[in-house]
């Protein structure tokens, strides 16, 4: 195995491209416990639809076979995910990004006071090492069982930016045919009270500045920036807006030199340090303001925002396109657990001086500053439709669940059915991202955890009648039917973004391949319903991170960001105002319901 970073991305193996036939199958598989009888004959019509022979499935996948086979293409998904993510037309503000929340106490954390400067300069510094040694494939690449997953993703950290467009964003980013090779910018962006900055970072000579000196240039950003921003002249509470109003928006703004040249400054810009005036009053608060925060003191397009607290708290709020969990815990793991010492000798830190540091202005026309204001309402509007709950278990973890001889994750996935049962009477659509990063190019796969076996455990969990025997039995064939539902996840067995995809090519593509009429599979109930997610689920797991959080997807959906470690387990929910009540008692119930299953799981463990 080479340790240089990106040496084996040629060399992992190609996520297989399943059969038309299998995925179908496999759809209606995964679709049927969601379904009544008539939706599921309906869901087979249309599935029969696709399948014709010389039918426009057939000629859809055949495009998909082509463009797999055609050198160069590393994976049939590689068009897949910048349809997903870049042609997301609403707001990714809250809707798509999403944060963690560092531990205070990590090594890196150790070597600094609660100082929110000297907090910043560290996590600055740090991620400044990070870039060096990236840019010199000096990170070793993660490795899963003795295998080497793929790093591309890294290529993402440092001066991306997302790109509004009125019918698909795009991406400026390093590593590319318009920018090859590392980033080469020396700067980042600091936002304090909605007045941006430029900060160099590191030095004339490519020696980046010592943790001391960027203390000093953060002090002077919150000494120059103390003067809260006028709400219409912060330029962030347009990352706020749908794509294409962003996009009208920010061409109006490259039309005045002035303003162009302070868009290249923010775009080009390594990452975003965005240091705020107060300190949570909990970790909810803290959650709740790196999912959002004030939009006048972020730039949501930007890869990576570090947000900084008043009082030494920190956080990391990440752009989605490019850049999943499992890279960016990775990412955090590094900074967070190296001392600072170590990161400064590494990359060649040294004292240069104050490094420069200069006010981001932009020159704005009546109507560009109502257009920043009304966003910043809009955004401030919806923001507070988002209802949060933080939920900790202090007493259980991964240790617990194995001495329960049941996975870990499983364990957390039938806890959440039986409180979503209790809150709200039924079994909804629930998704859970599993990471396929041990394929090249590999992001993530889409696993739907209704089971017919989750189902029926829920049914005999929740009926007063059935046995201890009948309900253990039901909870161990349901954790089995999950663990194998993710290994065909991992193993690129999983039907839902192969379908999906064929959908992408015919908007991409079918005036040309003759495939024009609405296919049937896509309005169908066992495609609609499946999708519509009542709790959309994702794990992060660090020693460093407190939470990990993300908006819902839906009207009625919960997001379930967890840290499921070895002795705690974080819990950030997430679900509109509407029903945030059920989102509550969805918390309450999610407590008995893990207490509940302990019980039972207990009577078979010793």
């Amino acid at each position: 195995m080479s340790p240089r970073t990106f040496a084996a991305e040629d060399q992992l193996p190609r996520v297989p491209l399943p059969t038309l036939d299998d995925s179908a199958a496999r759809f209606l598989e995964w679709s049927a416990p969601l379904l009544t009888a008539d939706e599921r004959a309906a869901t087979e019509a249309a599935v029969a639809d696709l399948l014709r022979p010389d039918g426009p499935g057939r000629t859809l996948h055949a495009a998909l076979a082509e463009y797999d086979a055609t050198p160069g293409v590393g994976s049939w998904l590689d068009l897949f995910w910048p349809s997903r993510y870049l042609g997301r037309r609403d707001r990714i503000a809250l809707n798509a990004n999403f944060f963690f929340l560092f531990r205070d106490d990590t090594p890196l954390a150790a070597a600094t006071s609660a100082d929110q400067a000297e907090r910043a300069a560290a996590i600055t510094l740090a991620a400044v090492d990070y870039k060096l040694a990236l840019d010199a494939e000096e990170i070793p690449p993660v490795t899963q069982r003795g295998k080497q997953l793929s790093m591309w993703q890294n290529k993402y950290l440092f001066a991306e930016t997302r790109i509004p467009g009125a019918e698909q964003d795009s991406v400026r980013v390093p590593y590319s045919d318009e920018y090859p090779g590392p980033a080469t910018a020396r700067h980042i962006l600091v936002f304090h009270r909605g007045n941006a900055f430029r900060l160099d970072v590191i030095g004339p000579d490519g020696a980046p500045y010592s943790a001391e000196d960027i203390t000093d240039g953060l002090r002077a950003v919150l000494k120059a920036g103390a003067k809260a921003a006028a709400t219409d002249t912060a330029v962030g509470h347009l990352t706020t807006k749908a794509r294409a109003e962003w996009a009208a928006s920010r061409a109006e703004l490259l039309a005045d030199p002035g303003n162009a040249a302070a868009i290249e400054t923010i775009e080009s810009a390594l990452f975003v340090v965005a240091l705020e005036d107060f300190a949570p009053q909990d970790e909810q608060q803290a959650s709740d303001q790196l999912l959002h925060g004030d939009s006048g003191n972020r730039y949501f397009d930007k890869a990576v925002t570090f947000v900084v607290f008043a009082d030494g708290q920190a956080g990391i709020n990440v752009e989605h396109c490019g850049l999943d969990g499992t890279t960016v815990l990775s990412f955090v793991d590094t900074l967070l657990g190296t001392p600072l010492a170590e990161h400064a000798e590494r990359s060649g830190a040294r004292g240069q001086g104050l490094p420069p540091v200069e006010p981001i202005e932009f020159t704005l026309t009546a109507a560009q500053r109502a257009d920043i204001a009304a966003a910043a309402a809009d955004f401030a509007a919806y923001a507070a439709a988002n209802a949060t709950q933080v939920v900790a278990f202090d007493d259980f973890g991964t240790e617990a669940a194995k001495a329960l001889k049941i996975s870990p994750d499983a364990f957390a996935q039938l806890s959440y059915q039986i409180a979503h049962r209790r809150s709200k009477g039924f079994t909804g659509a629930t998704y859970e991202s599993i990471a396929t990063r041990q394929w090249r190019n590999g992001r993530t796969e889409a696993m739907r955890v209704i089971t017919p076996e989750m189902i029926a455990f829920v049914d005999a969990f929740e009926d007063g009648g059935a046995s201890t025997e009948a309900k253990l039995a039901a909870a161990r064939a349901a954790a089995a039917a999950h663990v194998e539902r993710a290994r065909q996840c991992q193993a690129g067995a999983a039907p839902e973004q192969h379908l999906w995809e064929l959908e992408w090519i015919q908007r991409r593509r079918g005036a040309e391949l003759g495939v024009t009429e609405p296919l049937p599979l896509y309005t169908s109930p066992g495609w609609r319903i499946l999708r519509d997610d009542y709790l959309s689920t994702s794990s992060a797991p660090s020693v460093h991170i407190r939470q990990f959080g993300f908006g819902s997807t839906s009207p009625t959906c919960i997001g379930v960001a967890y840290v499921l470690l070895p002795d705690r387990w974080n819990l950030y929910l997430a679900t509109p105002q509407p029903v945030a009540g059920e989102m509550h008692a969805f918390a309450e119930h999610l407590r008995t319901a893990v207490a509940d299953l302990r019980e039972l799981l207990a009577t078979d463990a010793s």
